[in-house]
């Protein structure tokens, strides 16, 4: 009799899982159940990773696991199980460790075996349906597995258990012989090592093309804050102006969208010619963050531009009618990557008509094209000297290029559009918070900070429950999946924003409680870093501490980050001691390898030149606040009410209509001033 079966992931609500709800596998989400049922069938299980706007994953899936014969062997050997990783990074990163031990290198789709107690044992990412690229194909894979199975049990129990003392010992990475001198007070953090980072990091610096290494090209924009950072406190002109040269090949760059706004995630060559075309919220926060520092450091109208040009481009593309973004625009249109984005010289010249030279000139519009006979829209021109070289003037310049920037983006407009995955993810939306809070303090812009606000208010209506966020994703009325320690993580650090820009003491309220049980909920007793996971769930084979600042920062670099400031806004010791572990204990790593650590480096410049403790006081200190908030202070840690509220930071001080400003060390203020010129003074910024 032949076997039915049940595709379970039409139950779902991931757009990721549900481009797969329909092929012939017998696809399961991952639960207790299905590793329950792959224990009473003595079936290895069969992991499947991937996300929405992943193109291999949906190359795989058309050759493999939409192929009739190929499913069904599947289902006779195998408990399938689909994952998407933006969901369950925590399966993720445990499988990727083990995937990468295995064959060296990682990526999605990822596909791994494991045991019936989820222990891996085999994995690889893309597997062809027949033998090509030098990998074996995806049949030969499962013939391979199912013969292993049968006949080399032991070898596969062995295997299993190899990778699994791999994967815990990944968390066990801290030495503890440096913790523990300097925990008293004692300065610990010097400028010789935010020199060694500055120096390390510009070594991997490509000065050619801007950012870091060849291709593929990450945007790694917590290196440039770093650099921002850095170069502006001790004016290197070097490490300013590689921050500065790599922001502009970046934003001029066909990895960002020259017509709607928004970046890719990444590069397919080292002069951020080639996208992969998918745009991801995360990394387009993250964008938007360092141009904020860049812009306060220079005044240069070129990053404002970008902030509103990339927020505009959330505002009107990925934003949820209830106030939460989306997670990702998919790379492929009709099944094509790139097709939305790319252009014939034909195509514009049409748009255009007269204005179409102007516009295939200064963007590399040819005939020949330039990535697989299209064009990726890309600036390699200086505007003062382009307009100079076909008699315009820069004004003329940038109007023509308005307006027919404009035209041609109606027209990209009735295209097909890449699908969205319409998921919202908790750790990413904070992310974007964060962005809106810094975008609004920079420029100066109220719209910003009501966007941050609403934002906020989505985030704890819909993630929390009794009180606390729990949730780490929603969609369709949903929230699913336990938070982790990166969606905690974010919140904290933007309702400590929030606070600063709105001068609403709740927010900082908020953080200390979300600070409270992520301490209870996430810390590592022995090693004092948090955990990925909450100690609550029960699913995983084992819980990991991750400290990398990759393509999102680390949990571990952002709390410490926060536990820092929460420690002086709310005189807590030991939150300040728990923060200082941490960074002693990374502090060699970090300096040999701070492209890897981008975060965890500006906290070392930040302890390294001390916390700037700033109070505002008084009824009408909303002028005050908005010009100290333009500014660039990326060591501060800013308070202000009208009234006096019993915080460390506000206790004591003169409480009238007209604002003061204090500035402080260690809760020792100087006497107040009452104009930001006179502030600048105190602050050494003139």
């Amino acid at each position: 009799m032949e076997h039915a079966f049940t595709n379970e992931l039409i139950n779902e609500t991931s757009p990721y899982l549900l481009q797969h709800a329909h092929n012939p596998v017998e696809w399961h989400a991952w639960s207790k159940q299905v590793l329950e049922k792959a224990r009473q069938l003595d079936k290895p299980i069969l992991v499947s990773i991937g996300y929405a706007a992943c193109h291999w994953c949906h190359v795989m899936e058309k050759e493999s696991f939409e192929n009739d014969a190929v499913a069904a062997y599947m289902n006779e050997h195998f408990i399938n199980i689909k994952i998407d990783r933006e969901e369950r990074p925590d399966l993720d990163h445990i499988y990727m460790d083990a995937v990468q031990a295995i064959a060296g290198n990682g990526g999605w789709p990822l596909n791994v075996f494991l045991t019936t107690e989820a222990k891996p044992f085999y994995g690889g990412t893309y597997f062809p349906p027949v033998k090509a690229f030098n990998r074996s194909s995806w049949m030969d894979i499962l013939f391979y597995i199912v013969d292993a199975w049968a006949n080399r049990r032991q070898e596969v129990e062995e295997q299993a258990t190899t990778l699994l003392e791999h994967i815990n010992s990944s968390s066990q990475f801290i030495s503890n012989s440096t913790i523990g001198e300097h925990l008293s007070g004692d300065q610990y953090f010097t400028q010789e090592m935010c020199n060694l980072i500055a120096g390390n990091m510009l070594k991997a610096a490509d000065n050619l093309n801007g950012g870091f290494g060849g291709a593929p090209k990450f945007p790694q924009t917590f290196n440039l804050q770093y650099l921002l950072g850095y170069g502006h406190q001790f004016k290197d002109a070097k490490a300013l102006q590689h921050a500065e040269f790599s922001l502009h090949q970046l934003i001029n760059g066909g990895i960002y969208d020259q017509l709607a706004g928004g970046m890719a995630r990444y590069s397919t060559d080292a002069q951020w010619l080639a996208p992969h075309f998918e745009k991801m919220l995360y990394d387009n926060a993250l964008l938007v963050g360092v141009l904020c520092d860049a812009f306060q450091v220079t005044g240069n109208d070129f990053y404002k531009k970008a902030i509103e040009k990339t927020l505009a481009f959330f505002i009107d593309e990925m934003q949820h009618p209830d106030g939460g973004f989306y997670a990702a625009l998919d790379a492929d249109s009709e099944g094509v990557e790139g097709k939305f984005y790319v252009w014939d010289i034909a195509d514009i010249n049409t748009i255009l008509g007269e204005d179409s030279a102007i516009f295939c000139k200064w963007y590399d519009v040819t005939e020949k094209g330039n990535w697989e006979h299209k064009n990726i829209l890309h600036v390699s021109n200086q505007k003062e000297i382009f307009a100079q070289e076909n008699h315009l003037s820069v004004e003329a310049l940038e109007s023509l290029l308005r307006v027919s920037e404009n035209k041609v983006l109606i027209a990209r407009n009735k295209r097909t559009r890449p699908a969205t995955d319409d998921k919202i993810l908790l750790g990413w939306n904070a992310l974007l918070l964060t962005a809106f809070c810094k975008a609004s303090a920079a420029l100066g812009n109220e719209v910003y900070r009501e966007h941050a606000v609403i934002l906020f208010n989505f985030i704890i209506e819909k993630f929390s429950e009794e009180d606390m966020i729990a949730h780490h994703s929603y969609k369709n009325n949903q929230a699913r999946h336990p938070a982790f320690l990166d969606d905690y993580a974010y919140l904290i650090q933007s309702c400590i924003l929030l606070q600063e820009l709105t001068s609403d003491q709740q927010y900082l309220q908020k953080a200390k409680a979300l600070t409270a049980y992520v301490i209870t909920n996430f810390q590592c007793s022995v090693t004092g870093f948090f955990f990925y996971s909450n100690a609550q769930q029960q699913d995983l084979i084992t819980r990991k501490i991750e400290v990398y600042d990759n393509a999102i920062p680390s949990g571990n670099s952002i709390m410490a980050e926060s536990l820092f400031y929460l420690s002086v806004v709310f005189d807590e010791r030991e939150w300040w001691l728990m923060a200082n572990k941490m960074l002693i204990a990374l502090s060699d790593i970090i300096i040999k390898y701070p492209t890897s650590f981008g975060v965890w480096s500006s906290l070392i410049l930040k302890q390294a030149m001390g916390m700037q403790e700033i109070a505002i006081t008084g009824k009408n200190a909303e002028k005050l606040m908005a010009d100290i908030l333009r500014l660039y202070l990326p060591m501060k840690i800013l308070q202000s009410a009208g009234d006096e509220e019993d915080m460390p930071l506000l206790k004591n001080k003169i409480y009238g209509e007209d604002p003061l400003i204090y500035v402080c060390t260690n809760y020792s203020c100087n006497e107040p001033v009452t104009s930001i010129s006179d502030f600048k003074i105190l602050m050494k910024l003139n």
